[in-house]
């Protein structure tokens, strides 16, 4: 008796696993959703650093979104040019750009000793948190807070803090995603062509007296480096002097003629 009741109970366990083994196959068939192949071979020519500098969560993402064309095949910041053109032989696409790469550059170079401090700043060590918080320790309220919020975004390990609280950019490692000029909260790192050999390393609106009496190496508009500029490509806005890089012969009698010594070589 007990023997048929074990049977009967197996029996019907088998078919209930049958019957929704074979639901499971057809709701599986009716709701399959198709890989895009194409999606497997993007995968492997991106960089897989999951940076995000596409607007998307990491590669796997932008694999699928160029494969079904809601995003533009030069998507990827960070692979550049070599990147580019491997993902036009996986769409089968022509290139038909030039990807010009950028490097970021720390528009500050009033590190510690360089600029007076308001207070000693003893918070955490996250500079966005700093600016919200007591705005830095900085008499600057321009200047590099130095507490390294852009060294821990980097995904490639591009940026380090020195000695004097700047941080330093590895060029070498630096692929121009943007990251790091996001995360700022003061905007002062930028993104410069690689060819670039001259930038302003400073980031202050302040008039000139302002900047002399809280900072050895701040620009104080004084003019000098747009006059001897013969290319024209120094001006001066919000008394701060900018490069224009499309026209900048990079021949350095702007790092000579300044008198901070706030235009550096890169």
């Amino acid at each position: 008796m007990e023997v048929m009741l074990v049977l009967k109970a197996v029996a019907a366990l088998g078919g209930l696993g049958l019957v929704f083994g074979s639901l499971l196959e057809v709701t599986s068939r009716k709701f399959a959703v198709e890989v895009d192949p194409r999606v497997s071979l993007l995968l492997a020519v991106l960089p897989g650093a999951n940076c995000g500098a596409c607007g998307l969560p990491g590669c796997e993402a932008a694999a699928e979104a160029i494969a079904s064309g809601k995003i533009p095949i030069d998507s990827c910041v960070a692979g550049g040019q070599e990147t580019l053109e491997a993902v036009a032989r996986v769409m089968g696409v022509e290139v038909t750009t030039l990807i010009e790469p950028f490097r970021a550059f720390i528009r500050c170079g009033g590190g510690r000793g360089k600029v007076s401090l308001r207070f000693l700043y003893d918070g955490v060590a996250d500079c966005v948190i700093a600016e919200k918080t007591t705005h830095g320790d900085l008499a600057c309220s321009y200047g590099c807070l130095g507490l390294g919020s852009c060294v821990k975004s980097c995904p490639f390990d591009a940026l380090s803090i020195g000695e004097n609280h700047l941080p330093v950019v590895n060029w070498a490692k630096c692929t121009g995603c943007g990251i790091c000029v996001s995360i700022c909260p003061r905007k002062i790192i930028s993104l410069v062509p690689e060819k670039a050999q001259i930038g302003v390393a400073c980031n202050s609106k302040d008039k000139g007296p302002v900047v002399r009496k809280i900072c050895q190496v701040g620009c104080i508009a004084c003019n000098a480096c747009v006059k001897v500029c013969e290319s024209g490509a120094i001006t001066l806005v919000d008394n701060l002097a900018i490069i224009d890089y499309k026209k900048c012969t990079f021949c350095g009698k702007c790092i000579e003629k300044c008198p901070t010594k706030c235009i550096v070589l890169l």
